[in-house]
Order: structure tokens, then sequence, then C-alpha cells
């Protein structure tokens, strides 16, 4: 009898499931200082609107546009520009070390894996861009500002997380942790390709033989901040004088740390660097970037400009809209051509939810719209209210939706937390692990005994207490 023909079976790929134990712990890691400095950076903004709308606006104002730096080197900047081009660098050069991880350890590196939260990001980008040009062609604005929307604030959105209470998933916090990474790699690419102005080439050279030593320095094992601090400062002030953004230095010093561990080492060098180096990009770099970026002044006349307006009423439409429809969007399909299965804990509309959270484009955001219209305070002022009232706007709606489903992801919360047997591992990593549940027979055992001597001495009779239940 002729054996029956056996037809291959598709496993379908499942999204939005459980994270491997090390990812999950990195991922709870960077999250927990991105909170905190999510709300410093809400704070900051806060207190520049504050400042910048009170009689003492003349102050917030004199400190911002003030002066300081060597002309000699080309870098005699306003503190406002300090804070664009030189504490964003730490920020983006925390940014070029996430993406590299990703890249060689983390979500990214299995393309198939990857397919899904890139092409969420990169549709999460697009349809925000199309929504400003669509609104801007209609109503004979201008298109400069087609990249303001583009863009995630993660420290702003785990900000919002962080006040109205709510901890998601583990997976959903990654899928928010991915998404902002893969947004920060094409807003990198969007500042250096469309926002670099004329190039002076000595300059460029000087920079790209920076990181050359940087790179070689590194390979080598050579060791010391007192060796990587001077040398990144000049790498950064000769990319700044070379008309390529100057935060783009700090992203290839992120690119060329080793972000993968060899025998003995329990953290990479990537991973160790970015532990020292994040408190300060997310407590200090941003914060104090939002502080001489978000003070515009607010009236009852600028707020209804931003809705009649086509430039500022794109960008609030592209960080509400566009973002939510892009990323959910974008997922919706990939899973469906990629035949991924949705976790089955979580549904679609948490999926929406968090796109909405997306809409939070806070801090590149900001610094886009000062490139985007440079030269023109007035407009670039207008545009920041605009990217203020979206992320606000996009805050509130994804508040909502969040709170919908609060109880389910406490729920989520405490089965991935639950750690019974107190070995430091969660238990749902070691449901097959035949050791844990011996672990847990002998706790169990000694519980039951416990209450039996309980119930003795409550009074109960000997056999009504040994009687099981």
């Amino acid at each position: 009898m002729p054996a029956p023909v056996r037809t291959p079976t598709t496993t379908r790929r499942r999204f939005l499931g459980r994270l491997s134990l090390p990812e999950r712990r990195y991922v709870a890691d960077a999250l927990r200082t991105e909170t905190v400095g999510g709300v410093l950076l809400l704070v900051a903004a806060v207190a520049a609107l504050v400042w910048a709308n009170t009689p003492v606006k003349e102050s917030y104002a004199a400190i911002r546009d003030f002066h300081l730096g060597p002309a000699a080197l080309g870098l005699d900047l306003s503190i406002q520009h300090w804070a664009a081009d030189g504490l964003l660098a730490v920020f983006f050069f925390v940014a070029g070390i996430e993406l590299k991880r990703e890249l060689v350890a983390g979500e990214l590196r299995e393309p198939k894996a990857a397919a899904l939260p890139v092409i969420a990001a990169l549709c999460g980008m697009a349809v925000p861009a199309l929504v400003y040009a669509l609104v801007n062609t209609v109503g004979d604005g201008t298109l400069d500002g087609w990249a303001v929307p583009t863009a995630t604030d993660i420290a702003f959105a785990l900000a919002v997380l962080a006040v109205i209470g709510t901890s998601l998933p583990s997976a959903l916090r990654a899928f928010l942790l991915t998404l902002a990474v893969v947004d920060d790699l094409f807003a990198i690419l969007i500042i250096a390709i469309f926002f670099t102005s004329d190039l002076n080439f000595a300059a460029l050279g000087g920079a790209f033989a920076g990181l050359l030593v940087f790179w070689l320095l590194l390979r080598k094992g050579v060791r010391g901040w007192y060796v990587y601090v001077p040398l990144a400062l000049v790498i950064w002030g000769l990319m700044y004088n070379s008309g390529v953004h100057a935060t783009i230095a700090g992203v290839a010093m992120g690119l060329m740390l080793r972000c993968t561990t060899r025998e003995g080492e329990e953290h990479s060098p990537g991973e160790h660097i970015e532990h020292l180096v994040r408190p300060l990009s997310a407590g200090l770099a941003v914060p104090l970037f939002a502080l001489f970026s978000a003070g515009v002044t607010v009236s009852g006349k600028a707020i209804s400009d931003v809705f009649t307006q086509p430039v500022t009423l794109g960008v609030v439409l592209g960080l509400v809209v566009g973002k939510a429809v892009g990323i959910f969007g974008g997922t919706w399909l990939a899973a469906r051509f990629t035949r991924a299965s949705l976790n089955p804990d979580l549904t679609w509309p948490d999926v929406f939810a968090v796109a909405s959270l997306a809409g939070i484009g806070f801090t590149v955001s900001l610094l886009i719209g000062e490139l985007a219209f440079a030269g023109d305070d007035v407009l670039t002022d207008e545009v920041k209210a605009a990217v203020l009232i979206g992320s606000l706007t996009a805050a509130v709606l994804a508040s909502v939706l969040l709170k919908l489903r609060v109880r389910r992801y406490q729920a989520l919360v405490v089965e991935e937390e639950r750690d019974e047997d107190q070995d430091g591992i969660p238990d749902v990593y070691e449901e097959h692990n035949p050791e844990y549940h011996l672990r847990m027979a002998e706790i169990y055992e000694r519980k039951a005994a416990e209450h039996r001597e309980r119930a003795q001495l409550a009074g109960a009779p000997r056999d009504e207490a040994d009687r099981p239940a």
C-alpha cells in the first residue's frame, strides 16, 4: 500500500508574542530609564511654555538666544542651537547604539521578524507625510514641513503611560520601542539627506578621518573615556562645520560600538556604554532641548491659527491621524501578507491604541521643524505649537483607548511578572522546566502542611483537617 502523500504545513509566525527572557530584561531596563526621562521631558516642556507666556518671557528669549562658544572654530552658537545640535547628538548616539543592538541581537536581527515592525514604522512615517502634503496641496501651503509629523517620541509616550498609570504588556512595549528605533533611523536619514546645507568637504573629510580613528580604537580594544570623549567632541565639531547636521556624528559613533557579547562577557560594550549614557540623554540632554525649544507663545488666536493654516493643520493631522492610520494599517497588511498570527492575549484595537500613542512626536518633530523653517521665526514657532497640540491630542486619544483595556493589561503584566518559586525568573519562562515544577511541588507541600497545622490550632478535628478538599 503506498504511503500517504504528506502536504507541507506552514506554521504561522506569532506577532506580538512572548519575548525571550534576555530581550524582555533589556526592554524593561531601557524603558524604565526612558520613562523617568519622559517625565523630566514633560516637566521641561511645561516649564518652557509657562516661562514663555509669563511677564518674564523676555528672560526666556534672552537666555535662549544667548551666544557662547569659540567663534574661531565656527562654534559661536546660541543656547538653543547648542541644545539642538550638541545635546541631541547624545540622544542620537544612544539611538545609534539601540539601532545597532536591534540589528545584531534584537527584534530586527531576523529579516522575517523584522519585516513587520519595519513596514509598520515606514507606513507610520509615509502616511503622516502624505496627510501633510495633501492638506498643504489643497490649502495652498508649503511642502517644506512634510517631515515634521513623521517622528515618534518614545520618552514622551512612556511619560504619558506613567502619568495615566497604565503598564503595557512586554510585547506591546517592545513593539513600541522597535517602532521608535526604526523611526529614529529614518528620521536620521531624513535629516542627513534633506537638511544638509552647503558642504565643507575639508571639514567633512576631517570628520570621516576622526570616525575612522574612533573605529580603529574600538577594534584594538582601547578603553578609557579620556580617549573617546575628546575624540567625539572633535568629530562632532568637524561634522557641524561640514554642513551635515551634527547629530549624525552621534549616530555614526553609536553604530560603531560592538553590541554582541563574547565569551566571559555579561554585557556587550555597546550595552554597557548605553547603560551609562542613556540617563544623561534621557535625564539631561533631551529635557534641556525641550526647555529651550518648546517655549512658544500660546494664546486663543495662536491655537485657532493652528487649525486654520495648512502648514500647522497638516502637522496636527499628520501626527494624530497619519501616525495611527499608518502604523495600524501597515501592521495589519504586513501581518496579513506574512501570515503572522496575532498573540491571542491581545486584539487589533490594542495595536491601534499603541499606534495612536506613536503620534506623540515631540523631540525629533521639534528639531525637524526648526530645520525645515530655519530663518522664518514666526512660522517655526507656529509649527512648534502645532507639534505640541498634535502630540497632546494623540496622547489624550491614546490614553482613552488604553484605559479601556487597562484591566486586561494589568492582568497580563501580573501574569508575566509572577515568580512563585522566587528564583528571579518569571514563571511563564519555566513552564517546560521539570526542576521548576519540582520546586513548585515542594512549595505547595510546605503550604499544605502549614495549613493543616493551622487547622489543628483552630480547633478542627484531626480527621477533618487531613481530609482532602
